[in-house]
């Protein structure tokens, strides 16, 4: 999993689930607010959507 805190303090995972890549926006309070809807073939492609979906930081 690689993960990143964006500017108001949200933190953006990428992760693995089975042979797909998913990301999910969790607030401050560990409450998930945000997730990808359905799952990307490539991690690069994951971050992308995550990117057009308001991520502004860049996960490790």
């Amino acid at each position: 999993m690689s993960s990143c805190t964006d500017r108001s303090g949200d933190r953006w995972e990428i992760y693995p689930s089975g042979s797909e890549w998913r990301w999910r926006r969790v607030a401050s309070n560990g409450r998930i607010v945000g997730a990808s809807t359905e799952g990307y073939t490539s991690k690069a492609n994951c971050i992308a959507n995550a990117q057009r979906n308001g991520m502004t930081c860049t996960p490790q």
